[in-house]
């Protein structure tokens, strides 16, 4: 992604996956702090029309493609969250899986830059292609095993939570497997996670089945 955002000539970006429920499951994103993202989530999401594009099209979208020309700035979504973040552009694209929107791709220049162009969608479309084909191929993998240090350094517990990370599960969806909290369930993650030395989800299923 740092070399990707260089091609997109962005200076902010993360990648957002979700559950069922399109509630927030795991993120990784460089420019932005956990209070942006907090407020977009409680704010900013619900009034997103390029979000809204996305998901409806299952396509990537830029503010101008979506928007009226000259009235960006005067969106809900730019007045609530963009401007407090610099966000002066924004782009999103889609991450599916079995037809189903699990996640985004999200872009965002600032200061005095150009907006996104056709051009832009179009790479976007081919990244977003290429990240839902590999989370389709880790998803598809009923089970696997970890190389033997990763085996001596997890518990059968953790393992197990791992594995059913690796299917997309959510916390709750695992706790109701395993009859165990969603609660539990997060901790065990945590545990995993400074064990492997990793700080996602995304990042340990990478480092498991690598």
């Amino acid at each position: 992604m740092d070399n990707l955002s260089q091609c997109f000539s962005v200076q902010r970006w993360g990648i957002y996956l979700g559950d069922s429920r399109n509630n927030l499951i795991s993120s990784d994103v460089v420019g932005v702090d956990d209070n942006f993202i907090e407020q977009y989530q409680k704010i900013g999401r619900a009034v997103d029309p390029v979000l809204k594009y996305v998901v409806k099209y299952h396509a990537p979208a830029h503010e101008e493609l979506v928007l009226p020309q000259g009235t960006w700035k005067q969106s809900q979504l730019y007045q609530r969250c963009c401007v407090q973040g610099g966000h002066e552009h924004i782009m999103t694209g889609p991450i599916v899986n079995n037809g189903r929107l699990i996640g985004t791709v999200n872009f965002a220049r600032v200061g005095d830059t150009p907006a996104f162009d056709i051009k832009d969608l179009s790479n976007l479309s081919a990244v977003c292609l290429h990240l839902s084909a590999c989370l389709a191929n880790l998803r598809s993998h009923s089970s696997y095993l970890p190389s033997d240090v990763y085996q001596k350094r997890l518990t059968t517990r953790e393992m197990q939570i791992a594995e059913l990370v690796a299917q997309g599960m959510t916390n709750i969806e695992i706790g109701n497997q395993l009859w165990i909290s969603h609660n539990t369930v997060k901790q065990v993650l945590k545990k995993i996670f400074r064990k492997l030395e990793v700080t996602s989800r995304a990042e340990m299923v990478a480092k498991l089945t690598r």
